[in-house]
C-alpha cells in the first residue's frame, strides 16, 4: 500500500493545556487505522486538526504528498477527506434525502443527476433509503448515526474520519455498523475511526493508535497494542 496521508509532529495548545503533543502517524491507501483513548486524550482535537476544523500550533499535514496543513476545511473536504462528528447534528428541518444532496452538490464535481443518483446509492447502502423523505430531526440515535455516516459518504471521501459513530448503540446495532463500515473499506476507502467499544473497532481496523494527554501512547498491530500492560493500565484501568 501506498502513503495517504501524513501527520508529522503535529501540536495543538489551548492556553496552558496541550491538547495534542507531536503526534506522528501515515495511513496508507485502504487503511484502517483505530485510534484509541480516554476521555479528555486529545483525540477529537486530531481529528479537527485532520479536516481543517482548527489549526495546529506545529507540525504538517500532508495529503498525497501535498501539505495541506494551512488549508481551510472546505479544501480539505474538496480534495477527499469526509468526516463524521461525535454528535450528530443534521440539518433538521431537512429530509434525509436533502441532507446528503447538499453534501454531494457541495463537496463535489457531479452534476445534479449525478449527485441525485450518487446519494440514492448511499441512502440504499447505509440502509436509510426507507428514511429518505423523513425529516432529520425525527430520526432515531440509529438513524442519526447512518445518517452522519451516509453524509460523510455523499463527500466522495478517500479519507474517512469516523468520530465515535458507534457510541450509545446497542450490541446488534453496533454490529450492523461495523459491516457496514467493513463495506466501505472493502471498496478501498481509507479510514480513521476513534472509538471506545474496542470490539466494534477491533473489527475494522488493521492498526490502532493509542493517545494519552495529548502524546503517543502505542502504535501497531490491534492486539499486539491491546496487549501491551501500559496501553491496559491507561485504557481499561487494569493494574491501576
Amino acid at each position: 500500500m501506498t502513503e495517504l496521508m501524513s501527520v508529522q509532529g503535529v501540536s495543538k495548545r489551548y492556553g496552558q493545556l496541550q491538547v495534542t503533543d507531536n503526534i506522528s502517524f501515515s495511513v496508507q491507501h485502504g487503511d484502517a487505522l483505530g485510534i484509541l483513548g480516554p476521555n479528555g486524550a486529545g483525540k477529537t482535537t486530531l481529528f479537527n486538526l485532520i479536516s481543517g476544523d482548527v489549526l495546529p500550533d506545529q507540525g504538517s499535514i500532508l495529503l498525497d504528498g501535498q501539505n495541506i496543513t494551512r488549508l481551510p476545511a472546505y479544501r480539505r473536504c474538496h480534495m477527499g477527506i469526509g468526516r463524521s462528528y461525535q454528535i450528530a447534528q443534521p440539518f433538521g428541518g431537512m429530509t434525509v434525502f436533502e441532507n446528503l444532496l447538499v453534501v454531494a452538490r457541495f463537496s463535489t464535481q457531479a452534476s445534479e443527476r449525478q449527485a441525485h443518483d450518487d446519494c440514492i446509492r448511499i441512502l440504499e447502502k447505509t440502509g436509510l433509503l426507507k428514511r429518505a423523505n423523513q425529516l432529520a430531526g425525527t430520526l432515531t440515535l440509529l438513524d442519526r448515526k447512518r445518517l452522519e455516516l451516509a453524509r460523510a459518504l455523499a463527500s466522495q471521501p478517500r479519507l474517512l474520519l469516523l468520530d465515535e459513530i458507534a457510541g450509545g448503540l446497542t450490541e446488534q446495532e453496533a454490529l450492523a455498523l461495523v459491516e457496514m463500515i467493513n463495506d466501505i473499506k472493502a471498496q478501498g476507502i481509507s479510514i480513521i475511526w476513534i472509538e471506545h467499544v474496542v470490539h466494534a473497532l477491533m473489527a475494522v481496523a488493521n492498526r490502532l493508535l493509542v493517545i494519552n494527554f495529548g502524546s503517543t501512547l502505542a502504535e501497531g498491530e490491534p492486539q499486539e497494542v491491546m496487549n501491551r500492560e501500559d496501553v491496559q493500565k491507561v485504557y481499561m484501568g487494569v493494574g491501576a
